[in-house]
């Protein structure tokens, strides 16, 4: 099955901001992705806790001062892609948060909930406390209309998961943790539907989404992630997936 241009359940290598414009409008059922920092990020860095020849090289960062605008030009695609039904989640550290919201409220997405992602340590500093979360920010085309399937009777919007780690395996830089990804499928739509990560890094969306029954599309700039990705989602087995960290 296409969309577009696009056969679903593939990944492609490519700039997001050009590839999305292919993408027909109110065809997608989920948007979950964790666009580039902007923060002169360091992936190979020992403080990271990372055997740096295990960690693929090829990040692509986006300059601060044009962070806004980038920001502004993949969300007014996300929100033309998106079905009234669907939501969109965005992940995003402290530094360029203000950006991410602005963009977001310019393009016309409504808010739904600010989550707190709380992870079990941060980077070391000297003289400012230790980031040790991100920002989930959970915005709909809709506030009528989106899904919200409730797996948990009483849904907070502070989820303490840990981060993982691939002990002696090569890695991207950076890396959802399976359990953060699964609830956030779980909760946002249902099987048979259409996933979308605009900047699958790792490729931890479309390997979630594989498992979960759903169907997954998904673009990334660097080749090197994008055959790292596509290597991860051979070993996928639909309706068996199970994560550790619940």
């Amino acid at each position: 099955m296409k969309i577009g241009n696009f056969e679903i359940d593939n990944i492609y290598c490519g700039d997001s901001l050009v590839l999305m414009k292919d993408i027909p409008d109110e065809a997608i059922d989920l948007i979950i992705t964790d666009p580039p920092f902007a923060i002169d990020f360091k992936a190979r860095r020992n403080n990271y806790n990372r055997d740096p020849e295990k960690v693929l090289e090829g990040y692509n960062e986006i300059p601060k001062e044009k962070y806004y605008e980038f920001s502004f030009n993949w969300i007014s695609q996300a929100y033309r892609i998106l079905k009234p039904t669907g939501s969109m989640f965005v992940f995003s550290g402290w530094t360029n948060l203000k950006d991410i919201l602005n963009a977001l409220d310019d393009v016309g997405f409504i808010t739904i909930n600010h989550i707190i992602w709380k992870y079990q340590f941060g980077v070391f500093t000297q003289r400012k406390f230790v980031t040790s979360h991100y920002h989930i920010l959970f915005v709909v085309k809709d506030e009528e209309k989106y899904k919200f399937n409730k797996i948990e009777h009483y849904p907070e919007d502070v989820w303490i998961i840990n981060r993982e780690y691939w002990t002696g395996k090569v890695k991207t830089p950076t890396k959802l943790p399976t359990a953060l990804v699964r609830k956030i499928i779980l909760y946002a739509s249902d099987e048979g539907d259409l996933v979308f990560d605009p900047f699958l890094g790792s490729g931890q969306v479309v390997v979630v989404a594989k498992a979960l029954n759903r169907h997954f599309l998904g673009f990334e700039i660097v080749p090197q992630y994008c055959e790292f990705v596509r290597e991860r989602l051979k070993s996928v087995q639909i309706n068996l997936f199970e994560s550790n960290n619940e």
